[in-house]
């Protein structure tokens, strides 16, 4: 029987009605749109190769990211959003008005309202309010544009992580790294276009979903990295087998996939040839541009890193040499952010002083690095937590000497430097005590609509098409921060 012949009759109905009104409908929306069809088909990735580097909706400020997301939830009001009202009334009622119809993670009753204890003042040109608990920061304030009315929908870890990655607060869908690795490709084709670090010792709440590739190809996954031992799991040639056979094998199974690809014409066979052909090269591209050793004293000791060890100020340095490289979106996670005052670690005062001391340094080293070798006005440092802390004491430790903050989601801060957006520049306010934002409230669906805008995309565009409908990161929300551009 003719082979062809053969395929045809083994599809189902279902696979050729399905097939054959989705060539019609792509004909007839072509037709209908002509050039004003919608970024689906503009960004759909290379039938031959699904990460090669792909132009956006219109030019960018921004070539790449590098998001540092302090995993757990940083206290703000203790970092970034002073309010010398709340510090007159510590040790007061939470007046009811602010209780009425709130839920909080594990603080009930009336508790009883906490001013900051750190010392605040305006830092840099442009007066951004900062604590002594980021010494480092105070330096850069001029580069940074601080987003003092971020609001959330989750006040609990894993869903308002997702919520912020992924558009959504249940698993399933693309992370932003791969939505835009997705509609960019990559630089470096010997590399992932999405890198994920993590410090601290703990997976951020929300797991492997913040940089899963959801309904989205495969390949558009984030590639998780570890600094100790081989960078990427698996990426070793088996025992036995030199690099000779291992590509003879990979040859083998590109043959394979590409039979397969041809009789079935599934999109996720040709993703699967991507990666062995991808993993392959990461063999050496990969533990080469893990080597922090390669750079000079001066810069390891800028950053506080240590080579051979693993920690955030290792991942800052990493990152810098991943986005060198040509990786367009890398990631780190940081646990440790968590400050309810369930022990000394916890508390705002001594144990925040300790903990920003592993960030403050190599963030401030990250953007002068960037700023040194001329790839700041071309790459975006994103700065979040999951959402904020409450401005009274968390329930559970109000009673003992160590202070602590709950869960909050309706206002915190994130900031953002480097490519496109102002700086020392401070957008949005809350109200005297913390509880509201007052002024200029960005959902974060608003702060992803502003981040994709910023990697030259329209985030109502850059779309999906999944089980019948068109799906993006913002969902069905999301407006552009104008103000917050430079």
């Amino acid at each position: 029987m003719n082979p062809r012949l053969a395929s045809i009759q083994a599809q189902t109905r279902r696979q050729f009605l399905g097939a054959g009104s989705s060539g019609l409908g792509a004909v007839a929306l072509a037709s209908l749109l002509g050039d004003t069809s919608s970024a689906r088909a503009d960004r759909a990735p290379a039938v031959d190769d699904p990460l090669a580097p792909r132009k956006p909706h219109f030019p960018a400020k921004a070539k790449r990211v590098i998001y540092l997301h302090m995993s757990g939830s940083p206290p703000h009001l203790d970092l970034f959003d002073y309010k010398p009202e709340l510090v007159k009334r510590t040790g007061q009622d939470v007046p009811d008005s602010f209780l009425k119809g709130r839920r909080f993670a594990f603080t009930s009753g009336v508790p009883k309202l906490l001013g900051t204890p750190r010392k605040y003042e305006k830092r840099g040109k442009g007066g951004v309010w900062m604590s002594d608990a980021v010494p480092k920061l105070h330096e850069v304030a001029d580069e940074i544009c601080m987003i003092k009315s971020m609001k959330t929908d989750e006040f609990n870890h894993a869903p308002a992580e997702l919520l912020l990655f992924t558009g959504s607060a249940r698993q399933g869908r693309p992370g932003m790294g791969s939505w835009v690795t997705y509609g960019l490709g990559t630089e470096n084709q010997n590399l992932p276009g999405f890198v994920v670090l993590i410090s601290s010792g703990v997976q951020p709440s929300g797991g492997a979903n913040d940089w899963g590739n959801g309904f989205l190809p495969s390949v558009f996954q984030g590639v998780q990295c570890r600094t100790k031992g081989d960078p990427v799991l698996y990426v070793s040639d088996p025992a036995g087998m030199d690099r000779g056979m291992r590509k003879k094998t990979i040859d083998a199974l590109h043959d394979l996939n590409d039979l397969q690809a041809g009789e079935l014409g599934h999109p996720e066979t040709q993703t699967r040839i991507a990666q062995y052909e991808l993993a392959f090269r990461m063999q050496t591209a990969v533990p080469e541009v893990m080597d922090i050793t390669k750079e000079t004293k001066q810069t390891i000791e800028d950053y506080g890193a240590s080579p051979g060890g693993a920690s955030f100020a290792n991942n800052c340095l990493l990152a810098r040499r991943l986005v060198q490289k040509g990786v367009r979106f890398v990631q780190l996670f940081d646990w440790g952010w968590d400050f309810h005052g369930t022990g000394p670690g916890e508390d705002i005062r001594d144990g925040l002083t300790k903990k920003c001391a592993t960030m403050d340094k190599p963030i401030a080293a990250l953007i002068r690095d960037l700023k040194r070798l001329g790839m700041l006005d071309d790459t975006l440092i994103v700065w979040t937590g999951e959402f904020g802390r409450t401005p009274f004491r968390e329930g559970r430790t109000a009673g003992g000497s160590v202070l602590g903050r709950d869960h909050y989601p309706d206002c915190y801060c994130a900031w953002m430097a480097g490519a496109g957006v102002k700086h020392g520049y401070s957008h949005g306010e809350t109200d005297d005590l913390g509880f509201s934002v007052a002024k200029d409230l960005v959902h974060v669906h608003d702060f992803q609509a502003t981040l994709m805008h910023l990697l030259g995309f329209d985030h109502t565009k850059l779309t999906y098409r999944f089980q019948g409908r068109d799906y993006r990161l913002t969902d069905v929300h999301g407006h552009v921060v104008k103000d917050v551009l430079a």
